[in-house]
């Protein structure tokens, strides 16, 4: 607490500004030579500002203390020397350094042809830094077909972004440079917007709520922090004087009139709907003044239901129903500016959602989880971020605070007091799922994020330096069921009495007979919350040299401390120190050389510490088999055993119980201590090493003429310290001849193991006792990934055309030997024989987009993404097992590295075939009146529809990115496939 207040201080004690900045560069057209101590005025009428400055001696103004909005224009006016000048409308984003090159032609003399001003005078190109970014505006998101107005789905249109396989239904569905989504850092207009236990958005922003959206990928200033991977930063919307909003409805009748597959596909949430899903949406936003250029808001709503249908389908009960359940979103914005003074002003930004999942029971094709098993995922989030700016002289700042809340409950059940049955038939089949889900897992975080940034002004050199904290409480409740879990068998006549009682798909746990026979019961020992803080400390400095009117250079130094690192050591990662370095050569007025070098350190995802706290125990018997790693020298001789155990969840099975009647957790406290496990962790001795990458990129930029923008990127970036798992007691490596397979059993790859398991036991120093585990798993950072690309980019604004397009091409390669924060090795912890394509690797990716303006009011765009195919993992089939080196890893739905490969075959040595998906939108605005507008939308998804097997975005243990046999086998089992044509309808209401 000592550390917050201390924080609060400073805070309140320090001057404060905005950090957006635009650099003018004013040019005599004639010679190309700048023009010192020249009058220019930037404005934007919508907030009737105006700020006036002189030209330097490198004939560049800064103007400073900007908001980020759209509508700003550079003019000068006209001198006994020069004609007025005007550029065209500027758009300024959050966090923004943005450059701009104002042409003065000279007053009574014809232009020369080669003097380069054919067009408007202002260059669009970043002439300022290295930063290798990307941008999409909120007119053209408007354009592009996207489903449900998810921004996600339009980030892959940007270079170096592509559509990411996850590990489960929720994850990001995005991929930065090709890696893991979950460490892709997430802003909301320059503030945090990650939820740190797995990772991905706390609040899902919707496209009404954004004025434009930026991805940086590499070389970006050392203000930002975090990730190894990229950064999407959304700057959202702002009212003016001018009262504006809209009012949507758009449906998504599914099914009904889509293309047909046999195939599930996902919703907005990433889970697999089927039939009967239909999508209806709708909300509005409305941004005006309160008082007029003093107070501003923007007021965003928007909602969500999804219909879909299951089916509950058990001949043997007699029952076969549609099942409908509904998902509901729910997401709430809005944003007040207040300008109290010319050089001091505030802004208060909200943003509510609620998001409801629901498990209705039933499957896609038929299951046998009654009604009564039903439950809801729930994903709740709030942000409330507090911006005061101010100036004074040439230092400037500003201050930061937000608060946020995520609640992430996987489960919540309609019966949260049941027990979970599941009920077998006399052939062991399951007849019914009723009751309790099973399971609890409920994370709760409550963050609190301090931020300040300084910068100070000299003529030719601007410094930034800033502080950033962040503190987050998370809570977990995890774990098996504390009201228990039971498995029972039904004789033949109980079967007949339930079927001859209509009961149907009301069947509930009391609608079991008493007298069933019980096959197991398991019941959670340990049913509480458990959790930790998390503090993470930043710093930078950086300088922004221009050294001439053409060179700019950076020079930048950032420091990151996460308390998470710690783990089960005495102290945490305290070395993390991050240069930044990168230029800007301007080549001519129209076009720029840049490159750079940076490091940039990742956060800890909260879920490594949870996993090993909540996975571990610290029974006797467990501390016995640490000790004896410790002793055979494969944990460190300064272990702390108390410092790497925690009392987690535990379950306890019997065998034979009365139904309904089991003992509750309390009376089988006594089990926990000699409890046997397949597989516990501990917190990691050493502690982490923060994950980080290098970064190189070189680039060319062209500003062909006013509408039209040329850009190159080489990039690559090399991950280090990236996390993986650590078998401590892992089986000895084994070696499966292609030519002559031969399978261990479980027993003989247990007799390997550092502690030997022999029926559930282990005998150290010759006691023998049973409370320890086949597998003790710790996280360790010490993976690695390359990661290369060349991005080429064209763009066409439209101008005074009747089209616009955007074409990106970006050949790329990724490898590495980890993928995710549970990723193991095949054979024992052997890392070397993992190192391959990573699961989001692409070769090829392609991107266009095409606007057509036929007539006034309307847009037609063509939204084109083609890929290569996406890895294939290849696994063992036709040997009675997938577990062909007998360690119990070998699971087949798994893409982590656990599942055994194909012998032979390397780790994703295959490719799926490429994807090509073409996306239709057509809209037309009808004028009401003068300020008013009606606007009917169609959009077609995968308008050819093409049954692409990869390049979207899928959960891997669906995918098809694990195939049976070798590659030379041709074995191919269609697991899943991108949707078809689908159809997409709404109306839009503008003012």
């Amino acid at each position: 607490m000592k550390s917050i207040y201390i924080w609060t201080l400073l805070l309140m004690a320090a001057s404060v500004w905005a950090q957006q900045d635009l650099t003018v560069s004013v040019l005599d057209a004639s010679t190309n030579k700048p023009v010192a101590n020249f009058s220019l005025t930037l404005e934007n009428k919508d907030r009737n500002f105006q700020s006036v400055q002189f030209s330097n001696d490198q004939g560049k103004v800064i103007f400073r203390n900007l908001e980020a909005l759209d509508g700003y224009q550079v003019r000068s006016e006209a001198t006994l020397e020069f004609e007025a000048e005007s550029s065209a409308f500027i758009s300024v984003r959050s966090n923004q350094n943005g450059t701009v090159t104002l042409l003065l032609r000279s007053r009574g003399e014809q232009q020369l042809q080669e003097v380069q001003v054919s067009f408007r005078s202002t260059s669009k190109i970043n002439q300022r830094d290295a930063e290798v970014s990307s941008e999409l505006k909120a007119a053209e998101i408007q354009e592009i077909p996207v489903e449900g107005r998810d921004i996600t789905r339009v980030l892959y249109r940007l270079p170096n972004v592509s559509q990411a396989t996850g590990f489960y239904p929720e994850a990001p569905n995005v991929s930065i440079n090709g890696a893991n989504g979950l460490f892709t850092s997430y802003l909301i207009d320059g503030m945090d917007n990650n939820e740190r236990f797995l990772g991905g958005q706390k609040f899902a922003i919707p496209s009404g709520f954004v004025k434009d959206i930026t991805v940086l990928t590499s070389n970006f200033s050392a203000e930002y922090g975090l990730t190894g991977s990229g950064i999407v930063d959304i700057t959202p919307k702002s009212g003016s004087n001018i009262l504006t909003g809209e009012a949507f409805f758009i449906t998504r009748p599914g099914p009904s009139i889509d293309g047909t597959s046999s195939f599930a596909q996902r919703d907005l949430s990433g889970n697999q709907v089927k039939d009967g899903f239909a999508r209806y949406h709708a909300g509005g936003g409305i941004g005006g003044a309160f008082v007029k250029d003093k107070t501003f808001y923007y007021i965003n709503l928007e909602h969500t239901t999804d219909v879909k249908d299951n089916l509950l389908n058990v001949p043997a009960l007699g029952v076969n129903e549609t099942v409908r359940g509904t998902n509901t979103f729910n997401y709430f914005s809005t944003k007040v500016d207040q300008i109290w003074t010319k050089n001091f002003r505030s802004s208060l930004r909200a943003n509510v959602g609620m998001v409801e999942i629901e498990k209705q029971g039933g499957g896609l094709d038929g299951g046998s989880a009654f009604p009564s098993s039903a439950s809801t995922q729930q994903r709740n989030s709030i942000l409330v971020a507090l911006k005061n700016s101010y100036s004074f002289g040439k230092l400037s700042g500003e201050t930061n605070i937000q608060y946020s809340r995520f609640n992430w409950d996987y489960a919540n059940p309609l019966n949260a007091n049941d027990p979970q049955v599941t009920v077998l038939g006399t052939n062991d089949e399951t007849l019914a799922i009723l009751g309790h889900p099973g399971f609890y897992f409920n994370t709760i975080e409550n963050t609190v994020q301090l931020q300040q940034k300084f910068k100070y002004y000299l003529d030719n050199h601007t410094f930034k330096f800033g502080l950033n904290y962040i503190r987050g409480e998370h809570e977990l409740f995890g774990g098996g069921n504390p009201n228990g879990n039971y498995t029972v068998k039904l004789s033949q006549p109980q079967i007949d009495a339930i079927n001859a009682s209509g009961i149907g798909s009301n069947l509930s746990i009391n609608d079991i007979p008493s007298e069933v026979s019980v096959v197991n019961y398991n019941v959670e020992l340990r049913p509480a919350s458990f959790g930790t803080h998390q503090d993470i400390y930043s710093a930078y400095v950086e300088d922004l040299w221009s050294i001439t009117d053409k060179l700019n250079i950076t020079l930048g130094l950032r420091y990151d401390y996460d308390n998470l690192s710690k783990g089960g050591a005495t102290e945490g990662d305290y070395n993390n120190l991050a240069p930044r370095f990168n230029f800007n050569y301007k080549l001519t007025n129209n076009s720029s050389l840049r490159g750079g070098y940076g490091i940039a350190y990742d956060k800890i995802n909260y879920s490594v510490y949870s996993d090993a706290l909540q996975q571990n125990t610290t029974s006797a018997d467990y501390k016995t088999q640490l000790q004896a790693f410790i002793d055979l020298g494969i944990l460190p001789a300064d272990t702390n055993l108390d410092a790497v155990t925690f009392n987690g969840n535990i379950s306890a099975n019997l065998a034979s119980v009365t139904y309904l009647e089991g003992p509750t957790s309390d009376q089988l406290q006594g089990q926990r201590e000699g409890a046997f496990s397949n597989e516990r962790r501990i917190l990691n001795p050493n502690g982490y090493d923060n994950p980080y990458s290098h970064q190189f990129s070189m680039g060319y930029q062209l500003q062909v003429d006013e509408n039209k923008l040329f850009y190159a990127d080489v990039v690559h970036n090399r991950g280090e310290n990236l996390f993986r798992l650590r078998n401590l007691n892992a089986a000895a490596e084994y070696t499966v001849d292609p030519n002559n397979v031969v399978v261990r059993t479980q027993e003989e790859a247990d007799a390997t193991r550092p502690v030997p398991i022999v029926n559930g036991t282990a005998t150290i120093d010759g006691q023998t006792i049973t409370g320890v585990a086949r597998n003790v798993i710790m996280s360790e950072t010490e993976g690695k990934s390359r990661y290369y690309a060349l991005s080429l980019n064209y763009q066409k604004s439209r101008g005074t055309d009747v089209y616009s397009y955007r074409l990106n091409y970006t050949l790329s390669s990724l490898e590495n030997d980890t993928e995710d924060i549970n990723f193991r090795a095949m054979d024992g912890n052997n890392y070397g024989n993992e190192w391959g394509p990573s699961l989001n690797d692409r070769t090829h990716n392609i991107n266009g987009i095409y606007s057509y303006y036929p007539f006034e009011g309307t847009t037609l765009t063509l939204a084109g993404l083609l890929q290569s195919g996406q890895p294939i993992n290849r696994i063992p089939i036709g040997f009675g097992t997938t577990d062909l080196n007998g360690d119990g890893s070998g699971f087949s739905d798994a893409y982590q590295g656990n599942s055994d490969r194909f012998p032979g075959e390397s780790r994703n040595s295959d490719r799926l075939p490429w994807s090509t998906t073409f996306d239709v939108g057509l809209q037309h605005q009808f004028e009401i009146s003068e300020n008013t507008k009606i606007e009917f939308r169609a959009d077609v998804f995968n308008v050819f529809n093409a049954e692409n097997l990869s390049g979207y975005s899928n959960n891997a243990t669906q995918s098809n990115q694990i195939q049976g046999g070798s590659a030379a086998s041709g074995l191919f089992t269609q697991r899943n496939a991108s949707p078809p044509r689908q159809f997409q309808f709404g109306v839009r209401y503008l003012f």
